[in-house]
């Protein structure tokens, strides 16, 4: 039986270059995408973008790309399920761009989509992408309640090794693009985290939640999201890569006063003297309450 030309590709190159001549013959032909479009792939996800005032042209540089792939896929005989592709547009109009189609089939659209574990909405407020990990913590809070809950009989810092190791990375997965939302979104983790503080260490009502995660060197949301955000911040600085321009020095075109990510790096000196304002208030407050409760015992 005599192989295929196609794939005799290995016999010509050493073991060190397989990859690469890998990567030319099959891989290349569907990452060269049109000046107008955007590619990007990870593992087994792949993501097409395209930018255009006109819903209609926008549609139609995407549909010319989806052509391309069509063809390099007829070519490898290869199968792309249609059915769990989405369409998504982002705007802030109403309505959304024509439907494309992938082999004569509708791609179907939606107001949602996930990404690498981030959930998309066509506004980009982050809204559904908080709830969802919202709602996923409150499952993995009731699958170990036995272990970190008023009853167990761990100890404290157990407890709190359990909440970093396993709890907070589902919530800080992302945090250097979600953590832009609104105030409203940012507090909905918040809350959780300061329920779960208080359930760790079984604290009393009066007790009040700067004083347990001050007490418990847990920082805030926003805290871990600007020192993850400007540890982030200086890596895109010195990476080679120029598709990560558009990230460092964004376009200056906000509308609604839309934030940025890195906005909050330059509101961390101020928030941080503000901080520290309010651990000494709390802290001077906590101890009039405490000596108040004493004496009156």
């Amino acid at each position: 039986m005599k192989l295929h030309p196609r794939f005799q590709c290995y016999r010509e190159y050493p073991k060190e270059a397989s990859w690469a001549h890998y990567y030319i013959h099959y891989i290349q032909p569907i990452s060269l995408s049109p000046k107008k479009t955007i590619l990007s792939t990870f593992a087994d996800d792949t993501a097409i973008t395209t930018t255009h005032p006109d819903p209609a042209l926008a549609s139609a540089n995407l549909q010319h790309h989806l052509g391309r792939i069509e063809n390099w896929t007829r070519k490898w005989r290869l199968k792309i399920n249609e059915s769990k592709s989405t369409h998504i547009t982002f705007t802030l109009r109403r309505g959304h761009c024509p439907p494309v189609h992938l082999n004569r089939t509708a791609i179907p659209q939606a107001d949602t989509v996930k990404y690498l574990g981030l959930h998309f909405d066509k506004r980009l407020t982050w809204k559904d992408h908080v709830r969802t990990k919202r709602k996923q913590l409150d499952i993995k809070t009731r699958e170990l309640n036995w272990l970190i809950g008023k009853r167990s009989p761990l100890s404290q810092e157990n407890k709190l090794l359990l909440y970093k190791t396993v709890l907070k990375h589902v919530w800080t997965y992302g945090l250097e693009l979600w953590g832009c939302a609104s105030k409203s979104n940012i507090a909905i983790i918040q809350r959780y985290q300061s329920k779960l503080l208080r359930t760790i260490n079984n604290a009393p009502w009066y007790v009040s939640n700067h004083t347990l995660h001050s007490d418990l060197h847990i920082p805030y949301v926003l805290t871990v999201f600007r020192e993850r955000t400007t540890a982030h911040r200086k890596v895109l600085d010195s990476h080679p890569n120029p598709l990560l321009e558009p990230l460092i020095h964004p376009p200056n075109d906000r509308r609604l006063k839309r934030r940025w990510t890195f906005d909050n790096i330059h509101e961390g000196s101020a928030a941080g003297r503000l901080d520290k304002r309010q651990t000494e208030n709390s802290t001077l407050a906590y101890r009039r309450q405490c000596s108040v409760m004493f004496s009156d015992c």
